[in-house]
């Protein structure tokens, strides 16, 4: 009798726990209409939803009629209701379509194409490559001043899809561009008007741009596609130009660029296109800094209750974890320990746990990443991913091992997971958006980071599904999407299931890291 008081004192707390995160899940305002999956004919990978910014992005192959896209399939939040825009018809997504959504209020919902159509325009003695406006359907081509206009070959046009067809067909003749030329670019019954302009210059060779890292740099050029085309750089002060080797170049046409390694970080260098015997303008750039994230060896934890933290006592807090929303219903996941790579300070132990009592509970991931944990939504977690940085390093270098176990939870999409051994997984970014980014893992108002968003400035991950079982090494490249764009914010993450966000992996997977460091060098 005693035996079981004791049991109903425990689980009454955890379920009364339980209920109170299920009546505060839930809360009127924080529930908006929205689409949760769709799909369309046609389409060439599975849609975006965008539920912060109510977006539906569709994608589609070049050949595709986007002027006329039948949905196939959609579903929507539930109680939902489509209050304005016929679904069912097809749909023109040349321009941009709307649905409002109903439950409780209104939502306006976009819904758009993405179409991912090559383009090109060259003609002879271009110096450079086109600059082709889309959405103003303008081409601008650049030749050297002594090229005759009024007979000028046209060595290549592409600017509808391959399915299009172009009036007056002028690919590989020769046309009179002394002024701008209009074609016809006709689709599925549509047209589009391009205007097409050809400058001339002096210059034979264009030193275009350059983007300075910290022991990396891209330079430009431009120049008559088939010379001699290279670049030079130097410390700003030196006597002395360094032409890279080839290996450093790529070329596209008449464009080039150089990638330079080996920089010094903080120096103000010179650099120049060059094609031939002649120079491009010679434009300065700086190197920027070596810096690394705090507590990157993971060396720094204190205990606040029952709750483990990565960061000194009243010290500077760069990394989190999930521990405030696994306390909730039991001990901490994300620990730190003395087994470390090399017998030093301390390294990062990650468990995946089912968290609560029998049926009562839910699946923990062991996690730990840059930002910080917000508050917890009923059984699910609000974070803040990402720390103010601003330089670009391009890897992440350090330490892991791993045990991995059968994955024993899975959530709606992902049952065919059931049984397989789990994936631990590290993974950064770059992104340049203007606050930190915000994970909310309820399914009623789910954001996730999108590796392919908009606002990746660069990514990378490693992740493995088998046991490692001594610490070993690993490397994740930073992939960026643009050389001159500058991130804002930087995420690392580690976790020891792969789809912990989706409450899906193995109870008793494991990951250990240690000693990360951030690199700058190719």
């Amino acid at each position: 009798m005693i035996v079981m008081k004791k049991l109903i004192f425990i689980i009454l707390p955890v379920a009364m726990l339980l209920c109170g995160c299920i009546k505060n899940d839930i809360p009127y305002p924080r529930i908006q209409a929205g689409f949760t999956a769709i799909s369309a004919e046609g389409e060439c990978k599975a849609a975006d939803i965008d539920s912060a910014n109510r977006v539906v992005t569709l994608f589609f192959p070049e050949e595709a009629n986007i002027y006329q896209v039948k949905i196939t399939s959609f579903s929507l939040t539930p109680n939902t209701e489509i209050a304005q825009g016929d679904i069912d018809k097809p749909l023109d997504l040349s321009a941009k379509c709307y649905f409002t959504l109903r439950m409780y209020q209104d939502y306006l919902w976009k819904v758009v194409a993405s179409q991912d159509i090559e383009r090109y325009f060259s003609v002879e003695g271009q110096i450079g490559a086109s600059t082709i406006d889309v959405p103003g359907k303008r081409v601008l081509a650049t030749v050297n001043d002594r090229v005759n206009l009024e007979s000028l070959m046209v060595e290549t046009c592409k600017l509808g899809a391959t399915s299009a067809t172009t009036t007056p067909d002028i690919a590989g003749e020769k046309v009179d561009f002394s002024r701008p030329v209009v074609i016809n670019v006709e689709n599925y019954g549509h047209i589009e008007r391009w205007t097409i302009y050809i400058e001339q210059t002096e210059a034979t060779v264009v030193t275009a741009g350059v983007d300075g890292w910290t022991k990396v740099a891209w330079v430009y050029g431009e120049a008559q596609a088939g010379k001699k085309n290279t670049v030079q750089y130097r410390i700003k002060g030196d006597t002395e130009w360094l032409t890279v080797p080839d290996s450093w170049l790529t070329h596209n046409g008449g464009n080039f660029c150089a990638r330079l390694v080996g920089l010094t970080p903080q120096t103000e260098y010179e650099a120049r296109a060059v094609s031939g015997e002649a120079y491009g303008e010679t434009l300065t750039f700086t190197t920027g800094s070596v810096c690394q994230m705090p507590n990157s060896n993971f060396d720094e934890w204190w205990l606040n209750g029952k709750i483990w933290c990565p960061w000194p006592e009243g010290g500077e807090q760069f990394w989190d974890t999930g521990n405030k929303g696994a306390t909730t219903l039991g001990p901490s996941n994300s620990i730190p320990t003395d087994d470390t790579v090399d017998g030093q300070g301390r390294a990062a132990c990650l468990q995946t746990k089912f968290v609560g009592i029998g049926m009562l509970g839910k699946l923990a991931a062991g996690n730990i990443f840059v930002g910080s944990y917000v508050r917890t939504d009923g059984t699910n977690g609000i974070l803040s991913f990402g720390k103010p940085f601003t330089e670009r390093p391009t890897k992440l270098k350090g330490y892991w091992k791993y045990k991995t176990a059968p994955i024993s939870s899975v959530t709606a999409g992902y049952e065919d997971l059931k049984g397989r051994p789990d994936t631990g997984t590290v993974w950064v970014a770059l992104i340049d958006t203007d606050d930190p980014f915000e994970i909310r893992t309820n399914p009623k108002n789910q954001q996730l980071f999108d590796p392919n968003g908009s606002y990746v400035v660069a990514y990378g991950r490693v992740q493995t599904g088998s046991d490692i079982d001594a610490y070993a090494p690993f490397e994740v490249e930073f992939v960026y999407t643009s050389t001159s764009r500058r991130p804002k914010y930087i995420i690392a993450a580690a976790s020891a299931s792969k789809y912990g966000d989706f409450f899906t992996g193995g109870n008793g997977a494991v990951l250990y890291v240690d000693n990360f460091e951030l690199e700058y060098d190719y």
